[in-house]
């Protein structure tokens, strides 16, 4: 694979990309009776475009500010080693196009809408907009996950609401607390960048109690389905079972907001998300017979 080529799949961000896909996946799978193994796949290259095609335009927009922080420093942009910068801005572009049409030619316009929605908050909203100029940056930024799970229900029925977008409200809740861990293992550099991400404006420990107060929201928010009689107790056990493990993982935050224990409810909340995602499609596709009860 040649220097430019991974240049480019750097900029991509597919790690993200990866994950922004399967929670449409899980959206998909949520609403759907029967999965439809060509029509998940389709919906899944449309997402990783459209989220890859926001990624790019966040490192073109950041490039300034990659160059002062170690973890970020390297990247294509920031180093310097794809020559002008601009030209990027066309790759950003046929990306988030190419996801944009495979929605509609695959699904419908609301897929292709969510899709869009969601690069433009990433890109504009939390980038352009928050990211170097308040601390709610990764709040209001956060919704930009939440659309692909609608993207992923309106796949399969445009109607059909409800689930998908307590799905996404789950996703929106989620997002402050995996991000707000990381900050704190990542705090010197955000600093050094003059990015005010909430442990560099407000320190660890209020940072600490501010994911503990946010994860109690997002608990309680995985609960909703149950109430509003969405999903039902395969569910509501894993998804519980999942969400006390992270709360108690936070308390430790608070008694003691270490790097190694950021890093531990950083690393956790990503299983958490996977476990309670994983539950719906579970409770949604297999009887509770199959476990014997």
């Amino acid at each position: 694979m040649t220097l430019q080529i991974r240049s480019y799949l750097t900029l991509m961000k597919l790690r993200i990309g990866f994950l922004i896909a399967v929670t449409a996946m899980a959206g998909y799978a949520a609403v759907a009776h029967d999965v439809d193994p060509r029509k998940l796949a389709l919906l899944f290259i449309a997402m990783l475009l459209g989220s890859s095609g926001s990624a790019v335009f966040n490192q073109f927009y950041d490039r300034d500010i990659d160059r002062l922080m170690p973890r970020t420093a390297t990247r294509p942009l920031a180093a310097g080693t794809m020559g002008d910068p601009y030209h990027v801005l066309w790759f950003a572009g046929g990306l988030l196009l190419s996801g944009c049409a495979i929605a509609v030619l695959a699904f419908n316009w609301l897929v292709a809408t969510h899709l869009f929605l969601g690069a433009f908050v990433y890109g504009i909203v939390y980038t352009v907009w928050l990211k170097r100029r308040h601390w709610t940056n990764i709040i209001i930024g956060g919704a930009a996950g939440s659309f692909a799970v609608l993207g992923g229900g309106a796949a399969v029925d445009p109607h059909i609401w409800l689930l998908p977008m307590l799905m996404a409200i789950t996703l929106f809740l989620w997002t402050p607390s995996h991000f707000w861990a990381l900050a704190i293992l990542i705090k010197d550099d955000y600093a050094a960048a003059g990015v005010p991400m909430l442990p560099v404006v407000a320190g660890n420990k209020a940072c600490a109690w501010w994911i503990l107060g946010n994860t109690a929201l997002l608990v309680i928010s995985t609960l909703l389905p149950v109430m509003f009689n969405q999903l039902g107790l395969l569910y509501a056990a894993i998804s519980l079972a999942f969400g006390l493990r992270f709360l108690w993982l936070n308390w430790r935050l608070v008694q003691d907001p270490s790097r190694a224990n950021a890093r531990q409810n950083f690393l956790f909340s990503m299983q958490y998300l996977a476990g309670v995602f994983l539950a719906i499609v579970l409770d949604r596709h297999v009887s509770l017979a199959t476990f014997g009860f």
